[in-house]
């Protein structure tokens, strides 16, 4: 039997901001429990705080933003995307594939274009 491939996702979610504290954490809890539904790990959650957001989104300017580090199998990836479709609560969320999970709390942009003078 062949065993199912595993990859590491950083995923970036933006919950409404309306929400009270206990309704945001149990959306964060129901984003946690759909990848360890699906044969995921949640390795770690960032909480970025709410932020003003460029754009209206669903007719809100502000946003709550997790950023939440897992693993899951890739074939599981396609029916994580359309349950969080399906969640009023998630205005806008956006999963890519990394090499490891960073070790501190903050985030840290590489340069990746250097510019010459």
């Amino acid at each position: 039997m062949k065993k199912a491939k595993r990859s590491l996702y950083e995923g970036l979610y933006i919950l409404r901001a309306t929400l009270s504290d206990s309704a945001r954490e149990q959306a964060h809890q129901k984003i946690i429990s759909l990848i360890e539904s699906l044969g995921g790990n949640h390795e770690k959650t960032i909480d970025w705080g709410r932020k003003k957001m460029a754009y209206r989104i669903k007719g809100s300017g502000e946003g709550h933003y997790y950023l939440i580090y897992f693993s899951l199998p890739t074939e599981s990836v396609l029916e994580m995307n359309q349950e969080n479709r399906l969640n009023e609560d998630l205005l806008r969320f956006m999963n890519v594939l990394i090499e490891e999970v960073p070790a501190a709390n903050e985030i840290t942009f590489k340069q990746i274009v250097e510019v010459e003078r």
